[in-house]
């Protein structure tokens, strides 16, 4: 009998080591995926953005406080949840296409000669970012009036390979204002010229709004590349001869 009560405690505290050390490892992950848009930031892109001209909500030296954190912890959770962001519809929850009107045309190319993109196909029919760059449904198509929303998929740098749409985008934050974007529509080639660049939180959905006084070109992708925490949005405007 004293045998036997020794050994379930031997068992006992075995086992209470091992969850102790599952719940200890977990929350180490937890952790590392919370912060690791911050890291990631601070020392890959501050740096490139830094040295641009480029308008956004996270400053140059971050400062951690209360609203920094909810945001990170936010889009942590939101990761997490198992939300699928090949789906373009899932990058802004909170807005709704205004326009139900068809798009006569399926699809054009486009190609950012900076990042080394050539012919890159541009869907207005759906939103799969898994199979070519989305023209976001109930923003204008090139060369027309308005603002052209592309939506393209993003992931760690080293990753991006032109022909995979799920890392297309890694090297965008690498854009400057005055690069261009070359757009082929129906046999015609158009020339945007970049002149914005800003980093906003899924929550702006301002940026989807259309502008009649021109033709606009707006490139989206998540950043930092490999998280899904901020919006990069790049504005071009359409250059005439």
């Amino acid at each position: 009998m004293k045998y036997y009560y020794k050994k379930n405690s031997l068992n006992k505290k075995r086992n209470l080591k091992i969850l102790s050390g599952i719940m200890f490892i977990s929350g180490l992950i937890i952790c590392a995926y919370i912060f690791f848009p911050l890291i990631f930031w601070q020392i890959f892109f501050a740096p490139a953005f830094a040295n641009q001209e480029i308008t956004a909500p996270i400053p140059k030296v971050s400062i951690v406080d209360t609203s920094f954190l909810e945001s990170m912890v936010e889009q942590a959770s939101q990761g997490i949840s198992g939300i699928d962001y090949t789906n373009a519809q899932n990058w802004f929850p909170g807005y709704k296409s205004q326009s139900t009107n068809p798009v006569k045309i399926a699809s054009y190319t486009i190609s950012i000669p900076k990042l080394d993109i050539t012919n890159a196909t541009v869907s207005t029919q759906d939103y799969d970012l898994a199979k070519h760059l989305v023209n976001y449904q109930g923003t204008a198509v090139p060369p027309e009036k308005g603002n052209t929303v592309i939506f393209g998929h993003s992931t760690l740098p080293w990753l991006f390979s032109q022909k995979d749409y799920k890392t297309i985008f890694a090297d965008a934050y690498k854009l400057n204002v005055g690069d261009e974007i070359l757009v082929n529509i129906q046999g015609a080639t158009y020339k945007y010229k970049i002149e914005n660049i800003t980093v906003v939180d899924p929550a702006n959905t301002s940026v989807l709004e259309q502008n009649y006084t021109d033709s606009f070109l707006t490139l989206i992708t998540c950043t930092p590349p490999g998280t899904i925490w901020k919006r990069l949005v790049i504005r071009s405007r359409l250059e005439t001869n």
